[in-house]
């Protein structure tokens, strides 16, 4: 047979999340008979989505040509760039690469969905020697600085230049732990030459440059101090290792034992440190069950919950719902970290209840005990600057952030026509010697309920949204089919009305469907039901709105006997 070559001198970027939102992270990269994919994250849902747990890319298109995906790799391990793998590698088994720290925070999630066994996981690290992947790319992992250790910038080369993706970054001079960003090499990839820049752009709208993670530790070092003879607890991201370190040498200092709280927290903990990226003596942890021998000054808590969520160890503690911990005037809680637009309710919420109880609160607007890990201006500025590509895309960012990005490569001397702004299905088109928006590809968001995937649309999300908002209207008819007689009415309602207390409503909807019930002649009608159902919806309908002004969902239910 004679073999097709598919190599037709185009590269075809392909974007299934990530642009025009945050979170949901993921780009495809296709030539020939090859196709890389850049990170697999997941976003939350929103307040529209009851009942929603995660949503993921769909990847209808990937999954049509599995046959030529080469491998996934991974700029880091936050969950809006690896938390979509459990779901997405259960019908695309491919080779995944990214660094120790990434790989090892992945591993939970692949062992809780049964698939550590199955997949292929690949340590890289940092550094100029490239992983091949099929015969048109080529990846290196280039050191980035983030809120998360491992974080890497990727540079690939394929048969039409470099693509350099710059992953979630900051520019940090004097991370703790030392581990700057490798500027230099990126530079020197710049003066090789970069066909086109995917650069992040959350913080584009932020002036100047991003505060150290240093930062942060000189402030919880003066909170330290000022709180010697008080418990302190620490709420921040599980995922930020660094920050976490910096509380584990603080405790060193000041002689304090720590305590994890939080499923996410002392998992984390546990991975970081069997991997060598945590590092402390082993007396200096404590179980949360024996902090009651402990007094205050001794003893920081390092938890979960800095965003506000339900169910997290803060949130818990501070609704006084946390058996191991009652929290109590001698307390200071420190919340290591922003709100993510959306949660300020949640975060202020907790906040709140905490000086209701007698809390001494510090959180960001008061002191310097969180810094953001995603570039600002100066720093965008820079990255293009010594890449200096032909072409741009912004990424990583609701359309106000890309389109924002898009005018500073302006500012900086690209011009227009060597940018694009993409949306979810995007693909880009290049050859060596242009760059253009083709077709859309199919692309989306897969919705995660339960162990259910993609099983809850919009025809569900609808239902639900109108039982949050209207409740429930259910009319239970039983009938006798050999007499036509109605043998028994039952009308119940849930979040509608309260029975004991409806004024009345439920008595006079029930002659409404008894109403109904009269013009029909109820012989014989075994099974053909839909008109009889349609008719008592649409007379509840009216009656009810008339009535209350409200819209329930009504449910008729038909029982022969």
């Amino acid at each position: 047979m004679l073999k097709i070559k598919r190599d037709d001198g185009i590269l075809k970027v392909i974007f299934l999340g990530g642009v025009g939102e945050i979170g949901k992270n993921m780009t495809a990269l296709e030539y020939g008979g090859d196709i890389i994919i850049v990170d697999c994250g997941v976003t939350f849902p929103s307040g529209d989505m009851p009942g929603v747990d995660l949503v993921i890319p769909d990847v209808t298109y990937l999954t049509a040509h599995r046959d030529r995906v080469r491998g996934i790799v991974l700029t880091h391990g936050h969950e809006d760039h690896i938390g979509a793998l459990p779901y997405i590698l259960k019908d695309l088994n491919v080779p995944v690469y990214g660094t120790r720290l990434t790989l090892a925070l992945l591993e939970p999630k692949l062992r809780e969905h049964k698939m550590i066994d199955s997949v292929r996981l690949n340590v890289v690290k940092p550094q100029p020697t490239p992983v091949s992947l099929g015969t048109n790319f080529k990846v290196e992992f280039i050191n980035v600085c983030h809120s998360v250790a491992g974080s890497c910038a990727l540079s690939i080369t394929t048969p039409v230049g470099v693509v350099f993706h710059t992953g979630d970054f900051k520019i940090d001079y004097t991370p703790y732990g030392g581990n700057a960003m490798d500027l230099q090499r990126i530079a020197e990839i710049g003066q090789n030459g970069v066909h086109l820049l995917l650069s992040e752009s959350t913080n584009v709208e932020r002036p100047g440059v991003s505060m150290s993670e240093s930062v942060v530790g000189h402030s919880l070092n003066g909170i330290f101090a000022e709180n010697a003879d008080r418990r302190i607890f620490i709420a921040t991201f599980a995922s930020n290792v660094h920050r976490l370190q910096q509380i584990l040498d603080l405790a060193v200092k000041y002689k304090r034992k720590v305590a994890f709280s939080g499923r996410s927290m002392i998992n984390v903990a546990d991975v970081a440190t069997k991997i060598g990226e945590l590092k402390y003596a082993p007396d200096l942890v404590v179980d949360l069950d024996k902090i009651k021998d402990i007094e205050d000054k001794e003893l920081v808590i390092i938890t979960t919950g800095s965003q506000g969520e339900p169910m997290s160890a803060l949130t818990r503690m501070a609704n006084g719902e946390f058996h191991q911990i009652q929290l109590d005037y001698n307390d200071t809680v420190i919340i290591s970290a922003s709100p993510i637009p959306g949660n300020e309710r949640h975060v202020y919420t907790v906040i709140n209840k905490l000086y209701q109880l007698g809390v001494h609160v510090i959180y960001e607007k008061l002191a310097e005990v969180h810094v953001s890990g995603h570039a600002c201006q100066e720093e965008l500025k820079l990255i293009h600057a010594l890449v200096n590509p032909k072409y741009f895309i912004p990424v990583h960012g609701e359309y106000r952030h890309l389109k924002k990005h898009a005018e500073l490569a302006m500012k900086m001397g690209m011009p227009s026509s060597h940018i694009i702004l993409c949306d979810i299905g995007s693909c880009v088109e290049l050859t060596k010697t242009s760059m253009k928006m083709a077709d859309h590809v199919t692309a989306g968001q897969l919705l995660v309920d339960g162990l259910g995937v993609g099983d809850v649309g919009t025809t569900v999300l609808r239902d639900r949204k109108h039982l949050s908002e209207d409740g429930l209207f259910l009319v239970v008819i039983g009938i006798n089919t050999a007499s036509g007689e109605v043998t028994a009415l039952e009308v119940t309602s849930r979040g509608f009305v309260y029975m004991r207390e409806s004024d009345g409503t439920v008595e006079a909807a029930e002659q409404e469907v008894y109403k109904v019930l009269n013009n029909y002649d109820l012989k014989g009608e075994i099974g053909d039901w839909g008109p009889l159902k349609n008719s008592i919806r649409k007379e509840l309908k009216n009656f009810l709105f008339k009535r209350t002004r409200r819209s329930p969902m009504i449910l008729t239910v038909v029982v022969e006997n």
